[in-house]
C-alpha cells in the first residue's frame, strides 16, 4: 500500500509535527523542574513554532494532504489540530477563501473575497497597518461564521473540525488540571505564535500584486528558510501554482522566474517575518515617502 499521496519528502514534515507535539507535552511537563528564565526561553521558541508550523507543515498539508489512505489526512489534521491549537479544517476552508481571493482588495460594498487578505481592513485601497493586522488578525475569525460555511456543502468535514476544535479544549483542560501555572504561563505566547503567523501572511504579500496572477505573492528564495519552512518562500510561485508541492517549487521558480521578473513579482532578501527590515520593501516605503509630498 502506498502511504505518502505526493512524496516521500512528507515523511519529515510528519516527524517535525510529531516532535512539534512532544515539544508542546514537554513544555507543561517539565515546567516545575526548570527555572524560570528556561521556561521563557522555550516560551519564545513555542511561540515561533507555532508561526513555524502554520506556515510549513500545516500550510502544505492543505494543498498537498500527505497520505494516500484518508482516514490517515483525518488523523493527521486532528494531530495538527491540538498541536497549533486550532481546527486545521476551519484552517483549510480559510484558506482556502485565501487562495480565491490572493490578498484582494475590497470591491465597492467594502468585502474581500480573502478574509485574510492585508487590504480588507485598510483605507484608500492600501494595506492595512502591519501593527493592527499583526495583532489583530487572531480576534477576527468568526468560527460559527465558518463552520455553517463547511456545513452547507461538506457537512462531515464540518463535523470534524468541531471534533478537533473539541480535542484541542480537552487536551488544554488536561494541561490546566496537570499544571495549570504552566498552562497559563504558556497562554499569551500561544497568542504570540499566532500573532507572528500574521506577520509572517502579511509579508507574504506586502507589495505584491493582487491584479497580476504571476505576482500575486511575495517570495523569499534564502535557502535556510526554504529548507526549515518546507518551501514556504517560494509564495508567489505557489500561488500562481498552489497545487505544485513544496519541493518543486524551486524548479516552477526556474521555468517561470523570466515572467515573474516581467510582471514585476517582488522578491525580498529576508525571511517573511523579517519583512519590516528588508531592503526591498525600505526602499519602496521611501518612494511611496517621496511620491506623496
Amino acid at each position: 500500500m502506498k502511504l505518502f499521496a505526493y512524496s516521500k519528502w512528507d515523511s519529515v514534515s510528519v516527524a517535525a509535527a510529531l516532535l512539534h507535539l512532544a515539544f508542546n507535552i514537554y513544555l507543561i511537563a517539565g515546567f516545575e523542574s526548570r527555572p524560570l528564565w528556561l521556561s521563557f526561553v522555550l516560551a519564545c521558541i513555542y511561540a515561533l513554532s507555532i508561526s513555524w508550523n502554520i506556515n510549513s507543515i500545516s500550510h502544505n498539508f492543505i494543498h498537498t494532504p500527505y497520505f494516500k489512505p484518508r482516514w490517515m489526512n483525518y488523523a493527521f489534521s486532528l494531530l495538527e489540530s491540538i498541536t497549533i491549537g486550532f481546527s486545521q479544517t476551519y484552517y483549510h476552508w480559510v484558506h482556502m477563501r485565501h487562495h480565491s481571493g490572493n490578498s484582494d482588495r475590497p470591491d465597492e460594498s467594502g468585502k474581500t473575497v480573502d478574509l485574510l487578505s492585508i487590504y480588507k481592513h485598510g483605507k484608500n485601497g492600501e494595506p492595512e497597518n502591519v501593527f493592527s493586522y499583526t495583532f489583530l488578525s487572531f480576534f477576527r475569525d468568526d468560527l460559527g461564521e465558518i463552520h455553517r460555511a463547511i456545513a452547507a456543502k461538506r457537512p462531515f468535514e464540518a463535523k470534524w473540525g468541531r471534533i478537533e476544535l473539541i480535542a484541542f479544549i480537552v487536551v488544554a483542560l488536561a494541561a490546566l488540571a496537570y499544571d495549570w501555572k504552566a498552562t497559563l504561563f504558556l497562554v499569551p505566547f500561544y497568542y504570540l505564535g499566532n500573532c507572528l503567523s500574521s506577520l509572517n501572511g502579511y509579508y507574504e504579500h506586502l507589495h505584491g500584486d493582487p491584479d497580476e496572477p504571476i505576482a500575486w505573492g511575495v517570495s523569499s528564495y534564502k535557502s535556510f528558510y526554504n529548507w526549515l519552512w518546507f518551501g514556504n518562500g517560494y509564495h508567489a510561485e505557489h500561488h500562481y501554482r498552489p497545487k505544485t508541492h513544496w519541493t518543486q517549487l524551486p524548479l516552477l521558480h526556474d521555468r517561470i522566474k523570466d515572467e515573474q521578473e516581467k510582471a514585476g513579482t517582488h522578491v525580498i532578501s529576508t525571511c517573511h517575518a523579517l519583512g519590516f527590515i528588508a531592503k526591498e520593501n525600505l526602499a519602496k516605503e521611501t518612494l511611496s515617502g517621496e511620491g506623496t509630498r
